[in-house]
């Protein structure tokens, strides 16, 4: 079983699709069935029960799948402990990243590690956090950073690296211009999140929850942290979200920052790996820094520098 026909083969399983495996595979779509028909000649066994509207795994697939996985992870750490032996640390990691922490938490921390490890190559990929994990998963992505979504399973490895303030922003000329809101103010208020099943919902969702209070009335849902940021500045609402991603527009004046009288204070960043008996050098330099530096570049855990003027 050549590991190239078992990726493709868990890629099949994950999407139910030979069109949306090759996309994933790089492929094209005859490529992916073409291999699909070798791996089943090989084995002498249906991997899939193919009909019109679906692809489903038999159970001779089923049993392929949680093999196909162990064999790849088994030949990469092969690959990973004989580079390792040979003592290079030379290499490549891919990076995945939100779009507000690559933009805002990144830069700069990357920067100084590319200036210690200048053999070291670094790509950096931007997605939501599901499409992060799926490319994880795939082995498409080395390390992600997000905000922490809840459990993983065995195969991967979760670090907390920082912690982000989550605050409240209001529009400017508002009723909270010159005093701090209340919980109980603050359930009555219009607010704007993003969709179920964003992280950012989930944030949302959890510290109205800690806070004891019923989920608000929601104004709108956006796509975005950023077009919360300009809905509230428009006066469509308010927004409770980590800082960094909507500071450029407090800092520019366009929306007012507020403590969140919650208990929820801080949301934590994470990074999250796969889980190897031996990680790529390069990947291991660069786990090894963030564990030990990351949170001590531009660290936003503090009160909201407008906060301390408020009597709550």
């Amino acid at each position: 079983m050549h590991p190239r026909l078992l990726r493709t083969f868990l890629a099949v399983a994950r999407n139910r699709s030979f069109t949306r495996a090759a996309e994933e595979v790089h492929l094209a779509q005859s490529s992916v069935s073409d291999q699909m028909q070798s791996l089943e000649a090989e084995l002498g066994a249906e991997l899939f029960v193919r009909s019109r509207q679906s692809l489903d795994l038999t159970q001779a697939g089923k049993v392929l799948t949680s093999y196909a996985e162990e064999i790849l992870v088994l030949a990469d750490e092969a690959r990973i402990a004989i580079a390792a032996a040979g003592g290079s640390e030379k290499g490549t990691v891919t990076i995945g990243a939100l779009e507000t922490i690559a933009s805002v938490r990144l830069p700069e921390w990357l920067a100084g590690f590319q200036a210690t490890h200048s053999d070291i190559a670094l790509r950096l990929k931007i997605a939501g956090t599901g499409e992060l994990m799926r490319k994880l998963e795939a082995g498409e992505l080395d390390v992600v950073f997000c905000f922490d979504g809840g459990g993983l399973d065995e195969r991967f490895v979760k670090r907390a690296v920082a912690k982000e303030a989550l605050v409240l922003v209001a529009h400017k000329g508002g009723a909270f211009d010159a005093r701090q809101p209340d919980l109980t103010e603050l359930a009555a208020m219009d607010f704007l999140a993003t969709e179920v099943g964003c992280v950012y919902r989930a944030m949302f969702d959890k510290a109205f929850a800690d806070a004891g209070l019923a989920p608000p009335r929601l104004a709108a849902e956006a796509g975005s942290i950023g077009a919360i940021a300009r809905l509230v500045a428009a006066g469509a609402g308010m927004g409770l979200v980590p800082r960094l991603g909507v500071a450029d527009a407090i800092d520019r004046g366009e929306i007012n920052e507020l403590r969140w009288p919650g208990p929820s204070q801080t949301v934590p960043l994470v990074m999250i790996w796969r889980r190897r008996r031996v990680q790529p050098p390069p990947l291991k330099l660069l786990l090894a820094a963030a564990s030990e530096g990351f949170a001590s570049v531009k660290s936003t855990d503090a009160r909201p520098r407008h906060a301390a003027q408020f009597q709550s």
